[in-house]
């Protein structure tokens, strides 16, 4: 996924080209090692680098060796061990003009592993140069004192390579940025492929191509061979454009081309009219055997005529018999005419026997027994042997009836003339309804094409005359005969109220009685009927139910969540993509009810049934709660193709990225408040005994009230008794920054876990989104969890709101709080904001950055630009540089209006900076905040 821009490296100030001998191999390094001198500022400069105009992010690797200062012993005072990564953008070539001012810091370069005087020990660190618009840029490494040798710097950019996904072609995409993490690719369907909608694809920030949606098919006459389309072999064939293969041809049929549709009869075979044309071909049925007639003396004129089928059918079970009779007198003989009579009749015949009555004495009567099939007209008509359905005449309605009625729906049912035999197509009946208006102007009719004689008509309103005509469409979708138009009215929803009137007084009647017994109670027992109601107001009515208990999922989905037509669901715009598919941001609209925005999402084509179930497990679990800080399941879409989840939408999106967006603009009264009820979200569902496993801010949502909700359900399914299951799930790896220690070591899973959970995410809120453990691996965080470490206390996060986390981090999940005890807890402090002013220990130095493995006592920070970057202010370097700050001792001489005249207006960066200051400072320092 690299693609790699040549350059050299030009020298500015005290940098050497150096040949060294590593492992054997000869290689050239710029080197620099001044580290006996104060105020270094060396730089090296690339030359001018071009830029793809797609690729607006770029990967810088850096193969270096760093010298450990402690190995220059009295010369090191003013040694360093880091060097920084700087970079600027430009449309044309400068050449050797070189201005430091133009340059922009991305990132201060530490060594994993530091060579001493014996062992050279290379070290490869890869950065993020993002947003680049122009049409090239300069890289430049600043050593500001440091012993350091650069063997490499590899620049390239990531794309997703052209690929071909379900008969699909995409083509070479350059991946996106940050602002970007998903980039949307359109594709084309392969030759003699097709696909109903346009085939689509995403392109990750990795180069990854996720999600696909939309999925070609081969054309009729082709199927899949190595993602391309190729013909059908003669002698097989495919009738519909699909994923399948393509078939033999059937029996009694010959395949003689290649990209087939269909194949024809072999001569002296035929397809009924009624036949798929992918079915086989049948021949001619040969005729009945031993026709015998049998008379009877006591019924004078009337005989019983018997045979056995015909020996060969043809292929066919359709076998009717026909019988045609013939009367002779002399050598003269026509047909027996309308006299004879046949029960059960003389043609359509199934059974293979017939008796004839009314026949005439001392005449000459010649029967005629003939095997009939469905292809048995081919026999003397020439017509094509390709399946054809001849054009019929639709049967006429004879009748219309009301079966049903309600205040918003009718129910109709018709009768039809003749009566359709079964055939490859049922016949189809358009129905025209409209109310009884006078004001024919405005009048709107509703047309349905149905394939039954029945329907129920829904969305109706109440009290109101419609009038009803339906009629038979024929085989080429011309009309038939009409029945007359009928009249039928909906139920007034006053009538449905009076049939109601007896139950519902039997229930006040109820009601007053028991609320009599109740008065009765509370009077003598007023202190403990009321300590009940308190408790049984709070306590869910239920409690959780795993869907995946259930023999059937589908089941579990029909019971807890309710069933939405898709033509309800209108989509608007992709708003994200999940593991099965894309969410989108869209509109529901059910009849008698507000339109309500929503988020939908949907699963993706070419899924598995297993797929479809984990898909759907989601909503099972959501639809069971019905809490305010919990996400609403609107209902799915599970009875057409498309499955669909579809939830209440929430306009802030996930909390830990809105409160990036908006770091500093929240007081901590507000941010309480959120806590709070992410809290009594969790409270619902811990007394509902669910777990959640994946509490953090990135599940929870907010919307434009600042409301917060739980969300998020997919993970519980996967842990239960997978034995593997501590660190992996089908949705990738535990999150072991949120996860109690318990949980990664044993799956003890229970509510205490997703306390000690919820205790991350009041540090997600109070550090405004910041990653908890900041850069450090996940072995790091374990290892230091076991070692007692917890995370320090966010800046300008209240005592009281800290000392609450650290008890949800207690190592004993016994002597944790339990979320009843968190939410009042957070209540009692919402109704004291002044409890809130006791602000907590706050060290820049530990929760900003990692903490120093050096050992050192000395100042934190060696220059202005590695300080801001710690505490993420980067974008500050040219405000501090402009202003003539740049050491670390103008720094702490700063005070608040300082920060302010220097351009930092946001009151969240603004109080980031001075916390930060403060910090760097002594304890008693004057600093006015």
């Amino acid at each position: 996924h690299h693609t790699h821009e040549p350059f050299i490296l030009c020298f500015f100030f005290q940098w050497e080209v150096v040949q060294k001998t590593l492992n054997g191999s000869q290689l050239y390094t710029y080197s620099i090692c001044n580290v006996g001198e104060r105020e270094q500022d060396n730089w090296l400069r690339t030359t001018f680098i071009q830029r793809r105009p797609s690729a607006s992010r770029v990967f810088v690797e850096l193969q270096f060796i760093v010298r450990d200062c402690n190995s220059f012993g009295a010369s090191s005072l003013t040694c360093k061990e880091t060097f920084n990564l700087f970079s600027s953008e430009s449309d044309a070539d400068v050449g050797t003009t070189f201005r430091k001012g133009q340059f922009k810091k991305v990132a201060t370069i530490a060594p994993d592993e530091i060579t001493g005087k014996k062992e050279l020990r290379i070290n490869t660190e890869t950065r993020v140069v993002e947003n680049l618009s122009l049409k090239g840029f300069y890289l430049a490494i600043q050593d500001i004192g440091a012993c350091v040798a650069l063997l490499s710097l590899r620049v390239y950019y990531k794309i997703c390579p052209a690929t071909i996904q379900s008969l699909a072609s995409f083509p070479e995409t350059v991946a996106g940025g940050e602002n970007q993490a998903l980039r949307e690719v359109s594709g084309e369907c392969v030759e003699n492929a097709i696909s109903e909608g346009l085939p689509r694809i995403y392109c990750t920030v990795d180069g990854e191509w996720v999600v696909p949606v939309g999925q070609c098919q081969c054309k009729p006459g082709y199927e899949e061979t190595e993602d391309a389309c190729k013909e059908c072999l003669p002698g097989f064939f495919k009738a519909e454009a699909s994923s399948g293969k393509c078939e033999p041809c059937p029996a009694n049929t010959q395949g003689l081309d290649t990209g087939a549709l269909f194949c024809p009869c072999m001569d002296g075979f035929y397809r009924a009219p009624t036949d798929p044309p992918t079915g086989p071909c049948s021949g001619l049925p040969s005729a009945p055997r031993d026709l015998v007639a049998t008379t009877s003396h006591l019924s004078v004129g009337k005989l019983l005529l018997s045979w056995r089928p015909p020996e060969h059918t043809g292929g066919r079970t359709d076998i009717t018999y026909s019988i045609e009779c013939l009367r002779c007198e002399g050598p003269v003989c026509q047909s027996c005419g309308e006299k004879i009579r046949y029960e059960p009749a003389n043609v359509g015949l199934t059974l293979t026997k017939v008796t004839v009555s009314e026949l005439d004495a001392h005449l000459n009567y010649t029967f005629t027994v003939e095997a009939h099939s469905g292809v048995s007209a081919f026999a003397s008509q020439a017509m094509p042997q390709a399946h054809k359905l001849p054009l019929t005449n639709p049967p006429k309605i004879t009748s219309m009836r009301l079966v049903k009625q309600n205040p918003t729906s009718l129910s109709l049912s018709w009768e039809v003339s003749p009566k359709p035999r079964v055939q490859a197509r049922p016949i189809r009946y358009e129905l025209t309804y409209r109310k009884k208006d006078d004001n024919l102007d405005v009048t709107t009719y509703t047309v349905l094409i149905l394939e039954k004689n029945s329907v129920q008509i829904p969305d109706l309103s109440p009290g109101t005359a419609y009038l009803f005509r339906v009629q038979a469409l024929g085989s080429d979708g011309s009309p038939g005969g009409s029945s007359i138009e009928e009249q039928y009215e909906t139920l007034s929803e006053g009538h449905l109220a009076h049939n109601n009137t007896a139950v519902i007084s039997g229930a006040a009647i109820g009601g007053a009685v028991m609320l009599l017994i109740v008065v009765i109670v509370l009077f003598l027992h007023r202190r403990s009927v009321l300590f009940f109601f308190l408790n049984e107001q709070l306590k869910p009515l239920k409690t959780y139910v795993d869907p995946h208990t259930y023999e059937d999922p589908n089941i579990a989905v029909l019971k807890f969540a309710t069933e939405i037509h898709p033509s309800h669901i209108t989509k608007q715009k992709v708003i994200g993509a999940g593991e099965f598919g894309e969410v989108y941001r869209g509109i529901l609209k059910v009849p008698g009810r507000k339109e309500v925005a929503v988020a939908v999402k949907t699963l993706k084509p070419g899924y598995t049934e297993k797929q479809r179930q984990d898909f759907l497990s989601e909503a099972s679990i959501m639809g069971q709660f019905a809490h305010q800080n919990i996400i609403r399941l609107e209902g799915v879409v599970t009875k057409f193709k498309h499955a669909m989840i579809v939830t209440e939408y929430m306009e802030n999106g996930a909390l830990d990225r809105y409160l990036r967006d908006h770091d500093g603009e929240f007081s901590a009264y507000q941010l309480v408040g959120m806590m709070r009820g992410i809290a009594a979200g969790m409270k619902y569902l811990s007394d509902m005994s669910y777990v959640h496993r994946d509490l953090a801010a990135r599940n929870i949502l907010v919307n434009n009230t600042l409301e917060c909700k739980v969300s998020d359900f997919g993970l519980s399914r996967v842990l239960e008794d997978d034995p593997e299951g501590t660190y992996t799930t089908s949705g990738g790896k535990i999150p072991i920054r949120w996860t109690a220690p318990e949980a990664i070591a044993y799956r003890k899973f229970t509510s205490a876990s997703d306390v000690w959970s919820f205790g991350i995410v009041m540090w997600e809120v109070m550090a405004f989104g910041e990653r908890p453990y900041w850069d450090m691996s996940n072995h790091e965080v374990m290892k230091a969890i076991n070692e007692a470490f917890r995370l320090p206390a966010p800046m300008d996060c209240p005592s009281a709101v800290y000392q609450l986390m650290l008890q949800c981090w207690l190592q004993d999940r016994s002597k944790r709080p339990r979320f009843g005890d968190i939410v009042s807890l957070l209540d009692k402090l919402l109704r004291s904001p002044e409890s809130l002013k006791a602000i907590a220990d706050f060290d820049p130095r530990v929760s900003i950055r990692l903490p120093s493995t050096s050992g050192s006592d000395g100042p934190p920070f060696r220059c202005v630009p590695e300080w801001l970057e710690s505490i993420k202010m980067s974008q500050y370097g040219e405000n501090f540089t402009c202003a003539g700050i740049v050491s670390m001792d103008q720094v702490m001489q700063m005070k608040n209006e300082d920060i302010k005249n220097i351009g930092v207006r946001l009151p969240g960066h603004l109080k980031r900076i001075a916390y930060s200051i403060l910090g760097l400072k002594d304890q008693t320092s004057t600093l006015i905040l």
